[in-house]
């Protein structure tokens, strides 16, 4: 079987068990996400983060950590990071201070993730804030496409600064149905040419500079009956020939309501890898023993024997070139750097 990782597991606390180090092994496990629940402090998460590379030194250890009400890590040091709709306003009265504050956004929250072991955050939210979702909310940088690439990019480049890779979500956007994909399955009804002209123009125009992009889990019935995430429209055709998008796509988690459409956890793995994912997200299925997360990776391996799914090498070299090219810098050296000492000035 060719080599190829898809899987992004969780873990139920804030060590690794027996079960976590044994799937930590398996060939198709690609990366780990960290929630609230695996923090105690830095020390902890360092510690933690250590263990799983000592096991697995490929693999991505990766966080929703946006700012705002998403911020997994909040206490012993790390920064309170400002909701992305703080830019948006910032820019509504000096855009280039917006550019640069976003940027020291984008350079404090990778530098303080990357002290701590942690490789990637998902991040930044490039949906519109249409007004009507209350889970993208002020989650998004604003209304106007133009101006969330313009702060999307600038915070990127903060990210860069730190050594951090980026991920840009939910294409091709989910600011404008009011439903949440947790817990319902979204749909916009608007005609592709409406959401290229909009909501997708982000992704258009950070196609180069974009490292990931993570789909949504809602269903845009006048391009297909999928939704975004399991469909090869969106992401073969569109993201990848039409927008011209070469990085990683992650599925959005699985076990979201939104996921659901397309069967069990391993039909709806296998209907997203088939679609054009190169990574799929398994969250909060670890709680309980973790029966699902090897089933999953069970099903995946019986799929790949059976002909049902081709790993990739080429998306296991997209997952690979996510991964932090330099050393990350101590805490207590980050504390003292002149960089990360003004981004923090430059904060709104």
């Amino acid at each position: 079987m060719t080599q190829h990782a898809p899987v992004v597991l969780d873990i139920a606390d804030t060590t690794l068990n027996a079960e976590d180090k044994r799937r930590l092994q398996h060939p198709l496990t690609g990366g780990l996400i960290f929630f609230a629940r695996n923090w105690v402090n830095r020390q902890q998460l360092t510690e933690l983060a250590a263990e799983i590379k000592a096991i697995r030194p490929d693999v991505l250890i990766s966080v929703d950590h946006e700012g705002g009400r998403v911020q997994r890590f909040r206490t012993d040091g790390f920064t309170h990071l400002p909701p992305m709709r703080a830019l948006g306003e910032l820019w509504m009265h000096d855009a280039l201070t917006a550019t640069d504050a976003a940027t020291a956004a984008g350079y404090v929250l990778g530098a303080e993730l990357r002290a701590c072991g942690v490789d990637l955050s998902f991040t930044p939210v490039l949906d519109l804030d249409h007004g009507g979702s209350g889970v993208i909310g002020d989650r998004a940088f604003h209304r106007d496409a133009r101006v969330a690439t313009m702060l999307a990019k600038s915070l990127m480049h903060g990210l860069l600064l730190s050594g951090m890779a980026n991920c840009g979500k939910h294409f091709p956007g989910h600011g404008f149905v009011k439903a949440d994909s947790h817990t319902e399955v979204p749909v916009d009804k608007r005609s592709l040419k409406a959401i290229l002209a909009d909501d997708a123009k982000p992704y258009e125009w950070l196609s180069t500079s974009l490292s990931s992009v993570m789909p949504a889990h809602v269903i845009y019935p006048k391009v297909d009956a999928h939704p975004a995430g399991f469909s090869p429209r969106w992401l073969k055709d569109i993201l990848r020939q039409q927008l011209g998008f070469t990085g990683a796509i992650f599925s959005d988690d699985l076990s979201m309501e939104g996921a659901k459409v397309a069967g069990g956890q391993v039909d709806a793995a296998l209907a997203a890898l088939n679609a054009g994912c190169d990574m799929v997200l398994l969250c909060n299925q670890s709680l309980d023993g973790g029966k699902a997360v090897d089933a999953l990776l069970d099903g995946l391996s019986e799929a790949a024997a059976s002909g049902q799914w081709q790993p990739d090498l080429d998306s296991e070299a997209r997952r690979l070139r996510l991964l932090p090219q330099t050393a990350p810098m101590a805490w207590d050296e980050l504390m003292h750097d002149a960089v990360y000492q003004r981004a923090l000035e430059r904060l709104p």
